[in-house]
């Protein structure tokens, strides 16, 4: 490759393949995702990543943290403004990896509307926060509605009086069955995959 950037990306994603990295050494998927949303442009100026950030959560009268495998936050208002999970089941467990990213989820929402009190501005009262869950480098795009309504509930550990419905897409790609083990390797599945990327930045706010 021409592009020194385009080449460590491509290493990245090879790397990011491998299904079992060293015992005790994490994989190289949280790596390549910061360097895909800095070519991509979902870091820019005041828009940074952040990896394995914890996220005070308060959940059934208990203080827990959530832990972010990436985040973005723009640091205009140190808003968490993404979130990502990656699934170390390789798909074999994905719904494990939807809960933690729910959870991510409501903890950042809380969590910014926190700052926002502290700096004395409003809060807001509902806001769907997206997320992507990561098998490899296959990813899986949501969009999860949260609310101080469901930030309360789910600190005292009661059930909302409405259901929560978060939506997901998965990516169409040229070879579905091979979908996880090829991951973006291939150009054309590559290229599907972006397009995707790209269509997220507005749910995102880029």
């Amino acid at each position: 490759m021409v592009g020194d950037s385009n080449a460590e990306l491509i290493n990245l994603l090879d790397l990011a393949m491998v299904p079992t990295p060293e015992p005790g050494e994490e994989s190289a998927v949280d790596d390549f995702a910061v360097a895909l949303f800095s070519r991509l442009g979902y870091t820019k100026r005041h828009r940074v990543t952040r990896t394995r950030k914890d996220i005070p959560f308060l959940i059934c009268g208990e203080w827990r943290y959530a832990k972010t495998d990436v985040c973005l936050i723009d640091r205009q208002q140190n808003d968490i403004i993404l979130l990502v999970q990656e699934d170390k089941s390789l798909g074999g467990n994905l719904s494990s990896a939807e809960c933690q990213l729910v959870a991510e989820a409501i903890a950042a929402f809380a969590q910014n509307n926190k700052r926002r009190q502290l700096c004395d501005m409003p809060i807001i009262e509902s806001k769907v926060m997206p997320g992507i869950t990561l098998i490899g480098t296959t990813p899986i795009f949501y969009k999860i509605p949260v609310s101080v309504e469901l930030v309360r509930h789910v600190a005292r550990g009661t059930y909302p009086s409405h259901s929560t419905i978060v939506s997901g897409h998965v990516p169409a790609v040229p070879r579905p069955f091979r979908r996880y083990s090829e991951g973006m390797k291939p150009v054309d599945t590559r290229e599907a995959i972006l397009r995707c990327y790209e269509a997220f930045k507005a749910v995102v706010g880029i």
